[in-house]
């Protein structure tokens, strides 16, 4: 494939895990390639390197959300570990694992007969306690064809009354968090996509969208300031912190499963994103979760990253390519 692009030639002089998104995301190639493409993933490059650290019990690291024998210290000095099942899982979710692919089917299948929530004992597939953990345990649940309405409904239910979520609901807060919203956003739009839905977990997602939206991804809702600098900073992989790239590309996915048109209040997180654009057509990381990895997928901090790059190009090719939201160009230019 010879693309004249040298941005798209880049990505794809990457790994299978990228390049099968950029046929599908940005060249639109014919599904049997980009398929092809993607069933290299269990075989070749990051997602056979993971799959290769997996314990005999279909584990990583020997624990659900921590390495079997951390200790907190690790935490407090060098950042939250990122090794464990939970993290690897979903790792493996962004890099396209096929999840009919029999690793894929053995993996869920072990986890749920071994794999136990550290904060009380649960079996990994009914879920933790935190919004966070579960939006993304929904998230790979439904992607790697697991059963988890059980875990749905109860999100639906701890919705707070500004439409999203906050893992700190238990503890007393009132108020939704940015970062666990997008966790619980992506695990329902996941089950969506795999099961249809329900009416209160679509709702649950149309709530949790408004929250988002009504504060132009980034902005606090009383003074239009800047809830937090740094969801203005671009991650991978992000884990659980949010960014505002995570969020449009959640959206973009959002719509071409829905058909929705894009909502115009994402205008100003995208102008932030095209204004970040560097200078050869690339985006930068800035900056990765600190703590424990298996191995790193970027080039490092202040870089160039393919990541960062594939996920900016496809958000702005849908968004360029709505017409409603030319029409909205248009009139704010009048």
């Amino acid at each position: 494939m010879i693309q004249s692009d040298p941005v798209i030639a880049w990505l794809l002089d990457s790994d299978p895990s990228i390049r099968w998104q950029v046929m599908r995301d940005l060249l639109d190639v014919p599904d049997p390639e980009w398929m092809a493409e993607r069933a290299k993933i269990e075989t070749d490059g990051w997602g056979a390197r993971l799959l290769s650290r997996q314990d005999e019990d279909g584990q990583w690291a020997g624990g659900a959300f921590l390495p079997a024998g951390f200790d907190p210290q690790e935490w407090k000095e060098h950042g939250q570990p990122w090794t464990a099942t939970t993290f690897s899982l979903s790792q493996l979710r962004e890099f396209g694992l096929d999840p009919a692919c029999g690793c894929a089917r053995r993996t869920v299948k072990l986890i749920g007969a071994n794999s136990r929530w550290e904060e009380g004992g649960q079996p990994y597939w009914e879920g933790e306690v935190e919004e966070c953990i579960n939006g993304r345990t929904v998230a790979d649940g439904a992607y790697f064809g697991v059963d988890v309405s059980p875990i749905v409904d109860r999100l639906a239910g701890e919705r707070l009354d500004d439409g999203g979520w906050n893992c700190e609901r238990i503890r007393g807060s009132v108020r939704s968090s940015f970062a666990s919203t997008i966790n619980v956003l992506e695990g329902l739009l996941e089950y969506e996509r795999s099961t249809g839905g329900t009416h209160r977990s679509r709702e649950a997602r149309r709530t949790g969208e408004e929250f988002l939206l009504a504060r132009n991804l980034f902005r606090r809702l009383g003074t239009g300031e800047p809830a937090d600098e740094r969801f203005l900073h671009f991650l991978h992989p992000n884990r659980w912190r949010y960014d505002i790239l995570r969020a449009l590309d959640y959206f973009r996915a959002s719509a071409i499963l829905t058909g929705a048109d894009p909502d115009p209040r994402l205008g100003v997180a995208i102008d932030h994103l095209r204004s970040r654009r560097l200078q050869d057509g690339s985006w930068p990381l800035d900056g990765s979760p600190a703590g424990r990895v298996w191995f790193e997928v970027d080039d490092g901090q202040g870089k160039p990253s393919r990541w960062v790059t594939l996920r900016a190009m496809r958000v702005l090719r849908w968004w360029d390519a709505q017409p409603s939201i030319n029409a909205w160009r248009q009139f704010q230019s009048t």
